[in-house]
């Protein structure tokens, strides 16, 4: 394969995406170089120890890569899910904690890291949904109560006194599959009266 320079590097780099520098060697001898002179000419955003992202441009400037892209390059892998624990407000518990950070359940990753300026929390769990739905969250809620800012009492409180606002036959179908001993034994009790 012919060597390119940077502009011709450029070019076979889609806007939005990121990309592994692993992943672009096989175009130049002088990666690092041309990496370095894209970054410092704003044409391209270093997010992370060899993730580089060729941004979409908007009125106001470069925009970030979006989280699936970050994670997706960083995991070299697609099987991955997104959640916040902000996403818990939602649920109609009184939650209103606001958590700066993500938390990405996958197969390879554990760990903190920052990408793209984020704050990541990988948690490499054996099982867990391709998309989060209502049922998901109350169940990851659950889950993680001793993570949460909030009173888990009055978490759990709130949750036996809106139970009816969830299809029970979902959560528990739900935790069966992805919740912890102390959380199935919660629902259990919860829906069996």
């Amino acid at each position: 394969m012919r060597m390119i320079k940077d502009e011709a590097l450029l070019k076979k780099m889609e806007t939005g995406k990121v990309y592994r520098r692993a992943d672009l060697s096989t175009y130049s001898s002088n990666l690092d170089r041309y990496l370095d002179k894209l970054v410092k000419e704003n044409k391209l955003q270093k997010v992370s120890a060899g993730l580089y992202l060729r941004p979409n441009t908007s009125a106001f400037g470069n925009l970030p890569a979006n989280d699936k892209s970050l994670v997706q390059s960083f995991l070299k892998d697609d099987r991955f899910l997104i959640n916040s624990f902000n996403n818990y407000n939602q649920l109609g518990l009184g939650l209103t904690q606001l958590y700066n950070v993500q938390i990405v359940y996958n197969y390879k990753r554990h760990g903190e890291f920052e990408l793209g300026g984020k704050k990541f929390v990988f948690k490499r769990i054996p099982k867990f949904p391709s998309q989060v739905t209502k049922e998901f969250l109350l169940v990851d809620m659950l889950n993680n109560l001793k993570n949460l800012a909030e009173d888990e009492n009055l978490v759990v409180a709130s949750f036996l006194t809106s139970k009816d606002k969830f299809d029970a036959k979902k959560v528990l179908d739900v935790a069966k599959q992805y919740g912890r001993p102390k959380t199935k034994k919660l629902l259990e009790k919860a829906y069996s009266k």
